[in-house]
């Protein structure tokens, strides 16, 4: 959980900081800094399962039969 924790402060400040220097306001990067993650957490989660999905039917077909 740790690791997982650490990983999303980092992704909220290059978030943060990349935003800020392009725009040069506070208010964006931080807004940008908050929605992104979250979406892109949220968008891993069904990466996973498609994923989960695709590794379960090479399983099934690569099965002597």
């Amino acid at each position: 959980m740790l690791k997982t924790m650490t990983f999303a402060m980092l992704h909220f400040g290059v978030a943060f900081s990349i935003t800020y220097l392009l725009t040069g306001s506070l208010l964006i990067g931080g807004a940008v800094a908050l929605i992104e993650p979250t979406i892109n957490t949220v968008v891993f989660y069904f990466h996973e399962k498609v994923w989960k999905r695709i590794e379960s039917n090479r399983a099934v077909l690569k099965q002597p039969g």
